[in-house]
């Protein structure tokens, strides 16, 4: 209970921070959102549908080549659906979700559990990656030097022998079994790939709610910073308040302060209506008869992850 009230406290704090620009701001970051154009408003929600397309082709890269190979529509949704739930308090409810829709679709627990995982090592590393080689000139991102530390530990953590390591030590403090192989080499490229075509997609949406035809690099670096440091503000939800900081702390010196505010709020708006559409649209296309689905036993919530005698690795029937 007291950790939930923090968690809940400091994404208050975020959130008054940010409400005490905005409020200092309000006429000429109202000013700023209203000579935002239509056309740059829906180009930058179509953007952030792009970029999260992206990002399912990765995160079904990497759940297909730990052994559970299932379609797009059906990875669509147990991504979107299931990470409604970061908008919770608390950093367990988003994995859980995914977690049991992906046993309603033949994953085990343990394989959507890793996916979700090595998906945000990943996109992480990816993302800090992207800001360091776009924003060194950029004296938030100078001051914030520290998140360069963790590109090592990501690039060495992101070896197949080592990452398959770390998951299954995650996966046995979480009571689960271990992985039944290591992760290949190519999935983990593939993947990190698909991670930077999304994150270079995310960059049209900021570049175009800037309104600044030069800005297109520093765009993606500044969104691509700003989601890093939500992440690691891991206890606020969905990094509220803090992802928005980020990026005036970029924008604002370039831009000015009450536009890079219209930046972050509507780039909040659009990334929260993308989620909701997104997870509407795959809900829908993802549904499946329940016959169809595999089931696994509960072992006496243990946590195990066990399949049903009649089903194989992967999760299907067997021939």
């Amino acid at each position: 209970m007291f950790r939930r009230l923090l968690r809940v406290l400091l994404a208050l704090v975020a959130l008054a921070f940010l409400g005490y620009g905005l409020a200092r701001n309000w006429d000429e970051t109202t000013a700023a959102v209203g000579r935002m154009p239509p056309w740059a408003l829906l180009g930058a929600f179509a953007a952030v549908l792009a970029g999260q397309f992206c990002m399912l082709v990765a995160w079904r890269q990497v759940l297909a080549g730990l052994g559970s190979p299932l379609s797009l529509r059906v990875t669509g949704r147990i991504m979107f659906v299931g990470q409604l739930g970061k908008y919770i308090p608390g950093s367990v409810w988003a994995y859980a979700a995914m977690m049991e829709l992906g046993r309603d679709h033949g994953s085990p627990p343990r394989r959507t559990f890793a996916c979700i995982s090595l998906a945000l090592v990943i996109n992480l590393g990816v993302a800090i990656s992207i800001a360091a080689a776009t924003l060194a000139s950029q004296q938030a991102v100078r001051e914030a030097w520290y998140l360069l530390l963790l590109l090592p530990l990501i690039i060495v953590g992101l070896h197949p022998r080592v990452l398959t390591w770390g998951l299954n030590l995650a996966l046995r403090l979480a009571r689960k079994e271990p992985l039944e192989g290591v992760l290949p080499g190519r999935t983990v490229l593939v993947a990190a790939a698909w991670t930077a075509a999304g994150w270079f997609v995310y960059g049209l949406h900021t570049w175009l709610l800037a309104g600044r035809w030069d800005l297109y690099v520093i765009a993606t670096g500044a969104y691509a910073f700003a989601w890093a440091t939500g992440l690691l503000f891991f206890v606020v939800p969905a990094g509220v308040g803090v992802r928005e900081g980020a990026l005036v702390l970029v924008f604002a010196p370039i831009i000015g302060t009450p536009a890079a505010l219209a930046v972050a709020v509507v780039s909040r708006l659009a990334f929260t209506l993308a989620d909701v559409v997104a997870a509407g649209i795959a809900f829908l296309l993802g549904r499946q008869a329940a016959s169809s689905a595999p089931v696994y036993a509960d072992q006496k919530g243990s946590g195990s992850t066990a399949l049903t005698p009649d089903r194989n690795l992967s999760g299907s029937p067997e021939a």
